[in-house]
């Protein structure tokens, strides 16, 4: 009997070690930002994890409950500035224990996210704060300044949001490229002509591979006092066959094509890939209040988006030759007019080749640009340089000489001196000519 008992108990431990399920660290991944350094860890199920910091030397502690390193720490690639190396160690025989050693005390946050339709592991994410030095404060961009312009007359300035980055890789077209490799290379070039173009100063909400999340995007824009916020993308669709470059705006109404539902639905679930807690909603009065206030940014984001088609549309096929309409999440600024523009789809093999083309992207880059000054040239906020250039160019018009005219006379009857209105005009003598063009005060 006693024999029996024991061979039954073995039985029984025997079931519950075979049944124990551990969690397997699979992949380690670090992405370095300006804000932060984040860890992302792919499990091979949901699992219990504490964090906790210790100082002498600093360090951020991570225990995974019944869980197993199925790598080697080695292969995890480290391009962070902060942190000094990753060690592993086990604890109670069945936790894992990573250990994070830092170059400075830092803040730290940790969440796990679930499988999504494009991420099919769960992840523990973890965000090491970095100490807040000059260096690392993000600061209001420095603005270009005209010598012959009073000081108040500040530059436009333009937030160019290239989409994705770091853990989200956005859309993969033929050959595995990734949308967010090619849309940074289109936004650093816009960046680019805007930084060398008078009375325009760009701000850059991506600056490398990594995430920003999509509300967090505005709100980097808008701290900079941003004029304008364009999002760059590079989409795929369902079928292979979709092109075309595309413009979008924030709808109030639903989308204004199936297409341009499926891709609002697509980008905004990139917080669910790039590694955001969703936790916290704004509340219905907020997104009520919210909505009401970007009826009037709505109007000045479909102008500038017809002028950015319009340029678009000389390089590529349009995929629709109006400013569309959806619900994108990172569109939603109360203040500022904000833009999407798809410059193409990168599901589709003629258009991948395109976008990974650097004169292709220089071209759509300059595409954009185009648009974004034409509209701000004719539209330009007050108080801003371009603003009174445009007042300077109206206080005069072109007039024909007709005969009988003097240089004299029609300086009485512009209120001007002689010499005065010879010199705005670049004239050696007081002779005119009949059918000569001058400049005379626009009364």
């Amino acid at each position: 009997m006693a024999k029996q008992v024991k061979h039954l108990f073995g039985v029984v431990l025997f079931f519950l070690y075979a049944q124990h399920v551990y969690a397997d660290v699979s992949d380690i991944r670090i992405w370095q930002s300006p804000d932060n350094v984040r860890l992302v860890i792919d499990l091979s199920r949901g699992h219990e994890h504490k964090i906790f910091q210790l100082k002498n030397p600093d360090r951020i502690v991570i225990d995974l409950q019944d869980a197993k390193l199925k790598m080697s720490l080695d292969q995890v690639e480290n391009n962070s500035t902060e942190i000094i190396r990753l060690r592993d160690g086990v604890r109670n025989k069945t936790d894992l224990r990573l250990v994070v050693e830092t170059r400075a005390t830092m803040d730290f946050k940790s969440f796990p996210i679930i499988p999504s339709s494009t991420v099919k592991h769960h992840r523990l994410v973890v965000d090491l704060g970095r100490p807040q030095t000059k260096a690392t404060v993000s600061a209001v961009p420095v603005i270009k300044q005209a010598e012959s312009y009073e000081a108040d007359q500040r530059d436009i300035i333009i937030a160019i949001d290239a989409g994705h980055g770091g853990e989200d890789p956005g859309a993969l077209g033929p050959g595995r490229i990734k949308e967010k490799h090619v849309v940074l290379a289109i936004a650093k070039e816009l960046q680019r002509l805007l930084d060398s173009e008078m009375g325009f100063t760009p701000f850059m909400v991506r600056t490398g591979d990594y995430y920003v999340g999509l509300r967090d995007r505005t709100e980097k824009a808008r701290k900079a006092n941003a004029d304008f916020f364009v999002s760059i993308h590079a989409d795929a669709f369902k079928h292979p066959s979709a092109k075309g470059s595309s413009v979008f705006v924030l709808s109030d109404r639903g989308a204004t094509s199936e297409t341009a539902r499926f891709l609002a639905d697509k980008e905004n679930s990139s917080d669910l890939i790039g590694g955001v807690s969703i936790g916290d909603r704004e509340d219905h009065l907020a997104l009520t209040l919210l909505d009401l206030s970007m009826t009037a940014t709505r109007t000045t984001s479909v102008q500038a988006g017809e002028e950015i088609l319009k340029e678009m549309g000389q390089i590529s096929k349009l995929h629709k030759r109006n400013v569309e309409e959806a619900a994108f999440v990172v569109l939603k600024s109360p203040d500022m007019p904000a833009l999407l523009v798809e410059t193409g789809f990168i599901s589709n093999p003629t258009e991948a080749r395109q976008l990974q083309d650097k004169n292709y992207q220089k071209k759509m880059a300059k595409a954009i640009y185009n648009g974004i000054k034409e509209y701000f040239e004719n539209n330009p906020p007050a108080g801003t340089l371009i603003a009174a250039r445009k007042k300077a160019a109206t206080k005069f018009v072109d007039y024909v000489v007709r005969r009988g005219d003097t240089l004299s006379e029609l300086a009485v009857q512009s209120g001007m001196d002689t010499k005065a209105l010879r010199d705005l005009n670049g004239l050696n003598s007081n002779s005119l000519r009949v059918g000569q063009r001058i400049r005379i005060p626009n009364s």
